[in-house]
């Protein structure tokens, strides 16, 4: 049996207007409130082994699966521009310099993690746990590895193995599992409205 067109689109786009003025509002307005929301995920720490972790990726993964591929790139495209000029929003320090420092990479990252989440939110069900899961997973992996290989470039290959990517592993694979459960969540509480 074919999904529907309906059945197969992203969370968000059950609660903006389907066409005109309105709709582009909604859109510029989701892109900044998820922009704001990924900076303060950057900011809360939570006690995780072996480092403390924050939920800035949790972020971008629940953005990108409930946004989907454009409006969840547009997103994290406009957090990486307000960093850029300068504005505080990165989890320690801002500006240009900042982004072709060690973290450079992984917030690269984030922008293909969320065409590969938001991807795939845009052409199946992300009703589906398992394949919200699975493709949020490639989304996380990618984004570590662009981390890894952009840091191994500053600090060398195992260095930035160790600090860069090692520690924060378990840490990925809760927030992977967590997006993945949340947002079939909230489809299933929209759904019952």
């Amino acid at each position: 049996m074919a999904m529907s067109t309906q059945a197969a689109q992203p969370l968000v786009y059950r609660a903006i207007p389907a066409d005109g003025t309105m709709r582009i509002a909604a859109f510029i307005l989701l892109a900044i409130a998820g922009s704001l929301l990924i900076a303060v995920a950057g900011q809360i720490k939570v006690p995780f082994y072996p480092v403390p972790a924050t939920l800035q990726t949790l972020a971008v993964f629940v953005i990108a699966a409930t946004f989907g591929l454009r409006l969840g790139v547009a997103t994290v495209a406009l957090y990486l521009v307000e960093g850029a000029a300068g504005m505080p929003v990165f989890t320690g320090g801002a500006g240009l310099a900042y982004l072709a420092g060690p973290t450079g990479g992984f917030l690269a990252g984030f922008l293909a993690a969320a065409a590969i989440i938001g991807w795939t939110a845009d052409r199946t069900n992300d009703r589906k746990p398992l394949v919200l899961f699975a493709a949020t997973l490639i989304g996380a992996t990618v984004l570590m590895a662009m981390g890894w290989t952009w840091l191994s470039g500053l600090i060398g290959a195992e260095k930035a193995w160790m600090f860069g990517v090692q520690p924060f592993i378990l840490g990925e694979l809760a927030k992977v599992a967590l997006a993945a459960s949340l947002v079939p969540a909230l489809h299933g509480i929209f759904a019952r409205r």
